[in-house]
């Protein structure tokens, strides 16, 4: 019987990786499918990892109908047995509803997979619809990490390292390492910058709250409950800085090249004393 299932997780925990491996595991059983995704890090139209793993699939628009492209699709004669939905939390409501009766009536097995939550810990409309209509939702077993080290169970965008809680719900971006360990803000919208990402200007100190400054870059990083409650990132952490302080040992007088040769006549006097 067929199946609507939703894989969930905060970034970074492997979802894309997941899609494509599920999606490599049915086509070696024979089976065929379509997959979809939308605003992928790696550009339109296509599924990409942070492992390097890169599909191309079709890319979901406002206007896209689920239920008309595979009934489409079949009229063509193409079979379809499952159906792959990445970065599922940017689709709405009705697009949800289409894939759930894509699943009922057509018997085709739907996959979607995408976060949760926002920056905001809001749900993402598409994400709250699947987990109210989802025949099963798996939490993602791959822990993404906390700058502390602890479970990161929540996702927080940047402004030149400081951490938002007001703006646009959707602002694609992508979180890296960098050698020192902290995130490293990739801009990624392929309609172009959003909330001042990536442009070359000059503006004040990220705030907090209202629009981003300009010339600030938008990044994500991922939080423990903790930390985004504190709006405590890598880069503003306080516990982090002092950690990066050497320690203050004081340096004692340098000895000179006779400082030995007179301890050892010292000790001979002492001897002979």
């Amino acid at each position: 019987m067929a199946e609507l299932l939703f894989f969930s997780g905060t970034m970074d925990c492997g979802k894309s990786t997941l899609a494509l491996q599920m999606d490599h595991n049915h086509k070696a059983r024979g089976r065929r499918g379509v997959l979809f995704s939308s605003h992928d890090r790696a550009g339109e139209s296509m599924i990409s990892s942070r492992l390097g793993l890169q599909v191309p699939a079709v890319e979901v628009f406002p206007d896209t109908d689920f239920w008309a492209d595979l009934t489409a699709r079949q009229t063509m004669g193409a079979r379809i047995d499952y159906v792959i939905c990445d970065e599922a939390q940017f689709y709405s409501i009705e697009q949800i509803d289409q894939l759930a009766r894509v699943v009922d009536e057509m018997g085709i097995d739907v996959f979607g997979f995408g976060i949760t939550s926002d920056f905001r810990t809001r749900l993402f409309p598409g994400s709250q619809r699947l987990i109210e209509l989802a025949d099963r939702v798996q939490v993602l077993q791959v822990e993404a990490l906390c700058w502390c080290g602890k479970r990161a169970t929540h996702n927080a965008r940047t402004l030149d390292g400081v951490m938002v809680v007001e703006g646009d719900q959707m602002v694609v971006g992508d979180v890296d390492q960098s050698d020192g360990g902290g995130p490293v803000p990739q801009p990624t919208d392929a309609a172009g910058p959003a909330s001042g990402a990536g442009e070359d200007v000059s503006g004040g100190p990220a705030s907090t709250t209202g629009p981003a400054p300009r010339g600030a870059t938008v990044g994500y990083e991922t939080l423990c409950r903790r930390h985004h409650m504190r709006q405590q990132t890598s880069r503003t952490s306080p516990s982090l800085y002092v950690n990066q302080v050497p320690l203050p040992f004081e340096q004692g007088p340098t000895a000179g090249p006779d400082a030995g040769k007179d301890r050892t006549l010292s000790g001979q006097a002492s001897v002979q004393a």
